[in-house]
């Protein structure tokens, strides 16, 4: 979508897809109702040489967030975009964000969640329990980081990093979930499925009965299913059905 003339100064075209596709991702995350009121995020990566990320606005909520609303920063959280330079973020917000985009070059989009479900399994000290089909997507492919308090501590971002490793997908202890992905399709897939995997188990815990777990070659097996090498992922498809729920939402996404 062509960028708006008001803004236009400053935003490439491919940036302004990157924004685009970034506004989409967090109104999804609201249409499924995975928002904490203003404050969990969403980032990515702005293309080219800069250490350059777009993150929402603070103050927006995910529902409402258009590609006008995403505010461009540096790794430290500064507003680096002159034209935005009043709008406020929540850099201490970034602290877990920058420390994957920092660390991982294909983490091209981070979200992290805080949802009754994603917040239940990660005080559960098993964690992740793989007795769903959606949990098995993760088996052998999940990190997990111990609870250190409100994340503004930028020395925790060296353990973060040491603790995701290569995963794409991350519970924080007694906090949520984050994951990332080198696209908003791939990222969305990533936390919808993580999420109804949480969901699913705490459903099943609630109603009592001895769970049954699948042997561990079958674990092995469905997760080598959900993570073999495809040339068009299923992910992109879903994407793209995805974007209709929001087509017809005002203000549009795309402004």
């Amino acid at each position: 979508m062509p960028v708006p003339q008001a803004i236009r100064a400053g935003i490439s075209e491919e940036e302004w897809q990157v924004r685009c596709e970034l506004a989409a991702l967090y109104r999804l995350v609201a249409h499924f109702r995975m928002t904490d009121l203003i404050y969990t995020h969403i980032s990515a990566r702005v293309p080219g040489p800069e250490h350059h990320f777009l993150i929402n606005r603070y103050g927006v909520l995910f529902h409402e967030m258009r590609a006008s609303d995403l505010v461009k920063i540096d790794l430290d959280g500064n507003v680096v975009e002159e034209a935005h330079s009043s709008k406020r973020v929540n850099a201490a917000g970034f602290t877990i964000h920058s420390a994957i985009h920092m660390a991982r070059e294909d983490a091209m989009v981070v979200v992290h969640t805080h949802t009754a479900a994603g917040i239940a399994v990660s005080a559960q000290r098993q964690g992740l329990l793989p007795i769903s089909q959606h949990a098995l997507k993760f088996y052998g492919h999940l990190a997990y980081h111990d609870y250190e308090g409100i994340a503004l501590d930028l020395d925790e971002r060296d353990r973060l990093v040491r603790d995701l490793g290569t995963h794409n997908a991350m519970i924080l202890r007694n906090h949520g979930l984050l994951v990332c992905g080198a696209s908003p399709a791939q990222a969305f897939d990533q936390i919808y499925y993580l999420e109804r995997a949480c969901q699913a188990q705490i459903a099943a815990q609630s109603g009592g009965a001895e769970l049954v777990l699948p042997p561990e070659s079958v674990r092995v097996h469905t997760a080598a299913q959900f993570n073999r090498p495809k040339a068009n992922p299923g992910y992109n498809l879903a994407w793209e059905a995805s974007l209709r729920l929001i087509e017809n939402d005002k203000p549009d996404y795309r402004s």
